[in-house]
């Protein structure tokens, strides 16, 4: 776990509730995690809690979920009790989320450069000359050439790799102290990603932030982040560094190491992912 003086955020006990017609789902159970400036993964099944636990934290739930939680704080922000006018000003300014596709994220009215400066803008009331130096800055920061010709460009008009990388620069413009990524690369190919991948870990070193990295590519996290939180069906069933994946003592985390393919050590047929309906049962 992060040391106590680096923590950024301090999850415990936090679980989120969907009502439905037949029913309270309940899509995240008793999650406690802490973040502090390292970068964090968390792995899991499609319709495990992953993204919603991101969306929690960032209070960006539909208007009738319910988030409990015994403890949600981030810095000297509760966000249990945070106003909406008080995430506003946390959101985006603090705490930012990169998401999985530019081409949903990115205003298609607008060009490239008026959408990274008005972030600025926003947050910072800067002038629109300042803020126009600072995003062509960080649209170099982010190794995109001609920077000056992508500002004036509209989204449709880029590639999926400068859109994330467009993203990347808009969020983190604004200096927030931790980064929430909701498989940031998954629309990308092999080359492409790892040149986004490398572009992010070096300015959460370089800025010394945190940095929750959602993802269900599991040798992706093992490679690239500090931290690896496993959950299964709304809850954490493991927490473990990412150099000791290989070690993992929950068969779930087990099973999905199993179910990889590996060049080290080739099987002739991959293990059948196996769940348990007693790791539910053994919910608090």
């Amino acid at each position: 776990m992060a040391d106590v003086k680096d923590t950024i955020l301090s999850v415990k006990n936090m679980s989120v509730e969907f009502p439905t017609l037949s029913g309270v789902v309940t899509a995240v159970r008793n999650v406690s995690f802490d973040v502090g400036r390292e970068k964090v993964g968390i792995i899991g099944e499609s319709g495990s809690g992953k993204s919603t636990t991101g969306r929690a934290i960032m209070r960006l739930q539909p208007p009738h979920a319910l988030i409990k939680a015994d403890r949600m704080q981030f810095e000297d922000v509760d966000l249990l009790k945070a106003s909406e006018q008080q995430m506003l000003s946390v959101r985006g300014r603090r705490i930012a989320m990169i998401l999985q596709d530019p081409k949903y994220s990115l205003n298609p009215v607008m060009t490239v450069g008026e959408q990274i400066s008005e972030t600025v803008i926003l947050h910072e009331h800067v002038s629109k000359k300042e803020a126009r130096a600072r995003t062509l800055a960080m649209l170099e920061r982010v190794n995109i050439r001609d920077p000056q010709r992508v500002f004036d460009l509209y989204p449709h008009e880029v590639s999926g790799g400068m859109g994330q990388r467009i993203m990347i620069s808009m969020m983190l413009i604004a200096s927030p102290s931790l980064i929430i990524a909701d498989e940031p690369t998954s629309a990308l190919d092999v080359t492409v990603r790892q040149q986004v991948l490398s572009i992010l870990d070096e300015l959460v070193v370089e800025r010394n932030i945190g940095l929750l990295f959602i993802s269900h590519d599991l040798n992706l996290v093992r490679s690239f982040c500090d931290r690896v939180i496993i959950m299964y069906a709304g809850q954490i069933v493991e927490t473990i560094a990412a150099a000791d994946l290989d070690n993992a003592r929950h068969p779930y985390t087990q099973g999905l190491l199993n179910a990889l393919p590996s060049l080290e050590h080739p099987r002739d047929r991959l293990e059948v992912l196996r769940r348990d309906p007693a790791w539910l049962e053994n919910r608090s």
